[in-house]
């Protein structure tokens, strides 16, 4: 693996891990961090021995927000010319599930890092909010769309209006994460949920992740479409054929990504 500033990689099990490596400072955002996550991301995506990436935080936060001290001085031009939000973009690029632990704070760019991915399993007494609007400016890594499409436009205005702390368990209630564990089972748990899908095959949780994240956008009948043509491009791979031989054969398949 690539060596990294902010940032640790390994992979076990199929399972490419990526751990965000700023304990003193909450894990907060920094440009340089944003871009290796990207990085490490893109990577895991393009290797062939990782299935599924999960992605946490080292120390007491997944991420306590963006480095505010780097941004403090800067300008619309600059942050133009800088291109401020690109990494960000890529990440909605990434093909392979990606599943989230969070725990402790999960406040502002955490946030919206924690709303790129697919799955999230939250340790009991995390934290979640966009409290940008105390400092008079607004989420802009897409936390109002994402957070908007999960939770529905009333509660998400109430959330990016008052900045307040949202506790864990409405997190759950409205759909932001699908499962409270306790904070010394978070990584068990969460590893656990990854290495189960990483026995999945891979084009099957591509195609399924590139339909449903389709179905946040499109109109019914337009969506239904798109899922066609892809269960239909499934049929052309190995894996269909040998998930479907495994079953008459009542035996365990052997998935390739092929």
């Amino acid at each position: 693996m690539n060596t990294f500033e902010f940032i640790e990689t390994s992979i076990k099990d199929q399972v490419g891990i990526i751990e965000l490596n700023r304990p003193k400072q909450y894990n907060a955002l920094n440009r340089t961090m944003v871009r290796e996550i990207v990085e490490s991301m893109e990577i895991f995506d393009r290797n062939n021995e990782v299935v599924t990436i999960l992605l946490t935080g080292k120390g007491r936060a997944f991420s306590a927000g963006a480095d505010i001290e780097e941004m403090a001085n800067d300008g619309p031009i600059h942050l133009e010319l800088l291109n401020q939000f690109a990494d960000w973009d890529r990440l909605s690029l990434i093909k392979k599930p990606i599943i989230g632990a969070v725990k402790g704070f999960v406040f502002g760019g955490g946030f919206e890092l924690a709303l790129c991915c697919d799955l999230l399993i939250a340790a009991s007494g995390t934290e979640f909010s966009f409290p940008e609007v105390n400092i008079g400016v607004m989420p802009g890594a897409g936390g109002t769309q994402r957070l908007t499409k999960v939770v529905g436009r009333a509660k998400a205005l109430e959330w990016l209006w008052t900045g307040d702390r949202i506790p864990v368990e409405e997190a759950l209630k409205h759909g932001l994460v699908n499962k409270i564990v306790a904070h010394e089972l978070l990584m068990e748990e969460t590893f656990k949920l990854a290495k189960k899908l990483s026995k999945q095959p891979p084009l099957s949780l591509r195609l399924i992740k590139d339909s449903v994240n389709k179905a946040v956008d499109y109109p019914l009948y337009e969506g239904m479409q798109y899922e066609r043509k892809n269960f239909y491009l499934l049929f052309s791979s190995e894996d269909q054929k040998e998930g479907m031989k495994a079953f008459s054969e009542k035996r365990k398949p052997e998935f390739k990504g092929k």
